[in-house]
């Protein structure tokens, strides 16, 4: 199975570190980040998930609930967390699932072939109230991901869904933004008190709604 932007993230049941859990209703009313790991007790992933778990605060402003994925058991997983906590400095406190018989990662496409037939990859969904899928990225297993760009872009699709309006390339949560070519400049100037500034009739800035 293949899951692309927009489809409905599949709900399962599973095994986790904090017990057992049904995905759907595990993510309520928030938006859910699930993110895959080749496996415990690697060095990549635990740098991952010690910074993941520094960032509590930073989900839980943002209303976003947090779950990781391995494929190993969870006796395992609740023996890393005690390294993770360790060596990160840190308290993790959001669940990992145990995936041992994959059947969560090949629901979910976390396995690819051509890298590994047994691990999951470093893919990572963001998964909007609707349960519909936002955002999909995929590292190889050697390279690390970006948290702090995670966070960029889940402010900049909180804010999409909110106000009528795109995130420009780098930006950060406070700069301006732009009005989509769908909406005249007529209708910005009414839409976008703060201003509107037209660059080309079609790159239009307006400084970042409140939200």
């Amino acid at each position: 199975m293949s899951i692309k932007l927009g489809d409905t993230a599949p709900n399962f049941q599973a095994e986790t570190s904090l017990g057992d859990i049904k995905f759907h209703e595990f993510l309520g009313d928030s938006w859910g980040i699930l993110f895959s790991h080749p496996a415990d007790y690697t060095p990549v992933c635990t740098t991952e998930l010690g910074y993941t778990s520094k960032l509590k605060s930073e989900f839980d402003q943002r209303e976003t609930k947090v779950i990781a994925l391995s494929v190993d058991g969870v006796e395992d997983h609740q023996n890393w967390i005690k390294d993770i906590n360790e060596t990160q400095n840190t308290d993790v406190q959001f669940p990992i699932i145990a995936d041992k018989d994959r059947r969560i990662s090949e629901l979910y496409d976390f396995i690819h072939p051509n890298a590994s037939l047994t691990a999951t990859v470093r893919s990572l969904l963001i998964i909007d109230p609707d349960k519909k899928v936002r955002l999909i990225i995929t590292y190889p297993a050697s390279t690390g991901r970006n948290f702090n760009e995670i966070l960029r872009v889940l402010d900049s699709l909180q804010l999409v869904d909110s106000h009528k309006v795109a995130t420009p390339v780098n930006w950060e949560n406070g700069e301006d933004v732009i009005i989509p070519p769908a909406i005249s400049t007529e209708d910005a100037r009414k839409i976008f008190p703060k201003g509107v500034t037209e660059i080309k009739p079609y790159l239009r800035y307006t400084p970042q709604p409140n939200t």
